[in-house]
């Protein structure tokens, strides 16, 4: 999981790899997405292979996914990565004081 302010977005990159760790490549262009785009974007690279994260506004969670076909031949073999996103308010900079409707103060009372 990654935790970013409302105020950050942060480089990511898609590394495929075979059962045995070694380097793998896949078929096409990866896929990315954000299962809440109010929370988490996802901007991918012209490749596929790497995307910038940012922040929407909202906080909360999103999970962003990046999908491949991993059958170099003509079959489809879906592949998934997932990065879990989490979004806190950033510092605060600024006070902010507001005010109120106007009201006649109380009578004093009468000795």
């Amino acid at each position: 999981m990654i935790i970013l302010t409302d105020e950050q977005q942060v480089a990511v990159t898609a590394g495929f790899t075979t059962a045995a760790g070694n380097p793998a490549r896949v078929d096409g262009t990866p896929v990315w997405r954000s299962s809440d785009e109010t929370i988490a974007t996802v901007t991918p690279a012209a490749d596929g292979l790497s995307a910038v994260v940012g922040t929407a506004g909202a906080l909360g969670t999103a999970q962003i996914s990046v999908e491949a076909d991993a059958d170099l031949g003509s079959g489809t073999r879906l592949i998934t990565g997932l990065l879990d996103v989490e979004v806190r308010a950033a510092e605060a900079v600024a006070a902010i004081v507001t005010a109120g409707v106007p009201e006649l103060e109380p009578a004093a009372p009468t000795p």
